[in-house]
């Protein structure tokens, strides 16, 4: 299995100064490379990356300072805008901007990277063109080193290894629960069981300090060395934020996923949902600042983070991750099934108009969540056993054919009592 560990770098000024200018010379790299390919596009043509590194190879000739960067990362960023093109399109690839990018670049050849233990905090790497270079180490890498990637967050930069382990995901085993996860402002996740999973990622000392320096950044001139230091103790606070965000996303995966076979989350396109609100000239758009403020709490709840590292646990101990249509999860009774918007009688109150069914909205939403990704669930088949999925309804809950419930019993419910004739058990 490979798996990702991460460690602080300790680099001194001089290696930082080569590896910021590796930074911009892959940078320059990408950016011409995807300028050359969207005018072979615009000609109806298309480019590959032998082409491009075969060109990138005569063009250190003209060009000496390409020379300063090894080959092989120069390489690997041809290789990764050729990706990235045929995944999502030439046109669709975005420029990589000295101002938004932060630098980083992979070292792909295990056999040019030397790793040694110094004592219990340290340990060093040796890297081409750059030497040896140390780093915390704070946790054992547990397998072969199969590449690098060093990037820079604000003034820190970090190293990632890409190592291979050896072990293989356990199998999906019958003995293990399910869970069904919804997310939301707040409370960043909540589960079937009734657990909630929440944490504040910025103090309000911090928040209050962020608000003066962002207000003494607007009175800085643009290129000025003070507005340059602003920005850097605004990017250490940010920093703090972020690591915040990524241990708790990182705990909470592992106490969701752990001893359960089946994860169901709802299928929530994040980046539509954060859209900006504000429309066009022509065509403005309604209640601005309140979309804004919506939006800056999905974000920083960190949704798609947290389905990441969902996603990143499961693939550890073999559990599947389902997504479902989120349709109506909070205003479906999850005991009888009746949908109505009037049950829904504040952010956390839920109370069925139809039975009288009262529990904490997040609740029913995970619930009902659960009950939609049971359905046709077939990680316990054997491979190559035909098994039929279940249909369902317009609104993603098990349709009632399918389940064989009598009047009056709802499919939500019908699905948990005969999930073991959905998997065959």
């Amino acid at each position: 299995m490979l798996v990702g560990r991460k460690y602080r770098l300790a680099l001194d000024s001089e290696q930082s100064e080569v590896a910021e200018g590796f930074g911009d010379i892959c940078r320059a790299v990408w950016n011409t490379g995807l300028e050359q390919r969207r005018a072979y596009r615009q000609r109806g043509g298309w480019m590959s990356y032998v082409q491009q590194a075969r060109e990138m190879a005569e063009a250190k000739s003209e060009h000496p300072w390409l020379r300063a960067a090894p080959s092989h990362i120069l390489q690997q960023t041809l290789r990764d805008l050729d990706r990235a093109c045929r995944a999502h399109g030439t046109f669709s690839v975005r420029w990589k901007s000295k101002t938004r990018w932060r630098p980083s670049f992979r070292f792909p050849d295990p056999k040019q990277i030397t790793v040694e233990r110094l004592n219990r905090k340290w340990a060093r790497v040796r890297l081409p063109k750059l030497g040896w270079v140390r780093f915390r180490w704070t946790r054992p890498l547990d397998g072969a080193v199969k590449a690098a990637t060093l990037s820079r967050d604000g003034a820190q930069w970090h190293i990632s290894f890409l190592v291979e382990t050896g072990r293989k995901a356990p199998a999906v085993s019958l003995e293990r629960g399910r869970v069904g996860v919804d997310r939301g402002v707040v409370f960043a996740a909540a589960t079937d069981d009734g657990r909630f999973f929440d944490r504040t990622f910025i103090s309000p000392g911090e928040a209050a300090r962020y608000r003066r320096l962002q207000q003494q950044l607007a009175r800085t001139r643009k290129g000025s060395k003070r507005r340059k230091s602003c920005m850097g103790k605004m990017g250490r606070i940010m920093r703090r934020v972020r690591n915040r965000r990524r241990d708790f996303h990182a705990r909470t995966a592992c106490r969701i996923v752990d001893g359960n076979a089946l994860v169901v989350l709802e299928r929530l396109p994040v980046r539509n949902m954060t859209a900006s609100a504000r429309g066009t000239v022509s065509r403005p758009g309604t209640k601005v600042r309140q979309k804004a403020g919506l939006n800056r709490a999905i974000l920083d709840k960190g949704w798609h983070g947290l389905e990441l590292a969902i996603r990143n646990r499961a693939r550890k101990t073999g559990a599947v991750v389902r997504k479902v249509n989120p349709a109506y999860t909070s205003q479906t009774c999850p005991v009888c099934g009746h949908v109505d918007s009037n049950s829904r009688k504040s952010q956390a109150k839920f109370v069925c108009t139809s039975c009288g069914y009262a529990e904490h909205a997040d609740t029913v939403g995970a619930k009902n969540t659960l009950a939609r990704g049971h359905t046709g669930f077939r990680a316990w088949r054997p491979r190559g056993c035909p098994v039929r999925e279940a249909p369902t309804d317009s609104r993603g809950n098990p349709a009632a054919s399918s389940l064989g419930h009598r009047a009056g019993n709802s499919p939500a419910s019908a699905a948990g009592r005969n999930v073991n004739l959905i998997l065959g058990a």
